[in-house]
């Protein structure tokens, strides 16, 4: 003997429910993989070009009671912050810190900047920029 088939014939009734729930499940999918991706751009965007301001030590020089550091600021001409520098001894420990603010309308500072310390420096570090 054999068993009759329970199932209905091949595109005689239309569309299953399992069929219309799964044509549901990838559109869905899809659109959310793709919100996904226009979130993921957007903030690795925002991230790189987000960033307006940028400095760089050029020199330094140092004595007892400061440090003299010439420094090269990058920013957009609208931008204002500040970019933090220290300095430390021979033996690592830190003997200099400061914020200096930047809020001229250029898109390019270069400047002498003097940051005191608590003895010698015989470093002049730059520790990053910010905006505000």
């Amino acid at each position: 003997m054999s068993t009759a088939s329970t199932q209905l014939p091949e595109g005689r009734y239309g569309r299953s429910a399992d069929e219309r729930a799964d044509r549901k499940l990838k559109v869905v999918g899809g659109a959310l993989g793709v919100i996904l991706l226009v979130l993921i751009g957007w903030y690795g965007y925002d991230h790189i070009a987000g960033t307006k301001i940028s400095a760089e030590v050029i020199t330094f020089s140092a004595s007892d009671t400061e440090v003299k550091v010439h420094l090269e600021v990058r920013k957009d001409a609208d931008a204002k912050g500040y970019c933090t520098l220290r300095s430390q001894d021979a033996e690592g420990a830190e003997v200099g810190r400061a914020d200096f603010r930047f809020d001229q309308d250029s898109s390019r500072i270069d400047e002498v900047l003097t940051l005191r310390t608590t003895a010698k420096g015989t470093t002049a570090e730059l520790l990053g920029c910010h905006n505000d």
